[in-house]
């Protein structure tokens, strides 16, 4: 038994945990990044990383995260993975859950089909149109990348002048202008990390501010969630196949919103109030996944 663990930094937080938790159960890891990765078409390996021939020597694959590249690497990258799957190897999370959490228009139009409660939301790369938008959402929106995470090059927008100013700027650099109402939520929203078929650990973030990213300075607290938010949580991981999966969730005065969710989520903050240790629970998992 041994497991691959794709990073950028073996040293990171999250990958230091991972690499502890298998070391605890004596289960052999190898750490390495995308571009460290060799494809072949014809002949074998078919994928190696360094000397290891992946599909031969590992017996799962981690993915920590799938990191920024070019559109071409990017796609590459999910090529890689599907591949892999392809040929019966067990990749955590499955590329397509990747591909739907990456991709947030995609990701909210999926669970709005099955009746996911989520913010009135718009995506358009027409200025025009998305000034008759802000208007729509009452003037008082956030703007998001469709493609990011952690909250950066997240903006809250109130004034029409500067919402145009922006737009021009998203589609001047070719962008798609992707837009949701604010929601007010009392400066703190509720991270729930899905293992499986279960919420293994969550916390409520509370920032100084809108922004309740625990990148960006918000404070971890302990929290128990009702059943409700958590067979909400546990059904947006599952209708797009994710596995492990950071949910995150509004508490708006209509009622609980999803407003995304991580198919590589971190857990520095969380672990930080949880009695559960949760890189353990991951390895507990994939091993129970790979029993079957």
């Amino acid at each position: 038994m041994k497991f691959g663990i794709i990073t950028r930094n073996p040293d990171a937080y999250s990958s230091t945990q991972l690499r502890k938790a298998l070391a605890k159960r004596q289960i052999p890891h190898a750490c390495f990044s995308f571009p460290q990765i060799v494809a072949r078409i014809g002949y074998v390996p078919h994928v190696n990383a360094h000397n290891i021939d992946i599909l031969s020597e590992l017996d799962a694959l981690i993915i920590r995260p799938i990191g920024r590249g070019s559109l071409e690497e990017i796609v590459f990258r999910m090529d890689m993975l599907y591949k892999l799957e392809r040929l019966g190897f067990y990749v955590i999370n499955p590329p397509e859950a990747i591909e739907h959490c990456v991709d947030k228009y995609d990701l909210l139009a999926i669970l709005e089909d099955s009746g996911i409660p989520v913010p009135r939301t718009v995506a358009t790369e027409s200025v025009s149109q998305a000034l008759k938008a802000f208007h729509e959402l009452g003037g008082d929106v956030v703007i998001k990348p469709i493609f990011g995470s952690r909250g950066v090059g997240v903006t809250r927008i109130t004034d029409r002048e500067i919402a145009q100013t922006v737009f021009n700027a998203i589609t001047f650099n070719h962008g798609v202008i992707y837009m949701q109402e604010f929601v007010p939520h009392g400066f703190s929203d509720i991270r729930a990390f899905v293992i499986g078929d279960r919420v293994a650990a969550a916390m409520r973030r509370v920032a100084t501010s809108w922004k309740t990213n625990y990148s960006q300075g918000a404070r971890p607290e302990p929290i128990k969630l009702d059943t409700k938010i958590e067979e909400l949580a546990v059904k947006s991981a599952q209708l797009i196949k994710c596995k492990i999966a950071g949910v995150d969730i509004l508490e708006s005065p209509k009622g609980p919103l999803v407003i995304e969710v991580n198919s590589q989520p971190g857990w520095r903050g969380l672990q930080s109030i949880s009695h559960v240790n949760i890189a353990d629970e991951i390895v507990a998992y994939v091993l129970s996944e790979l029993k079957k």
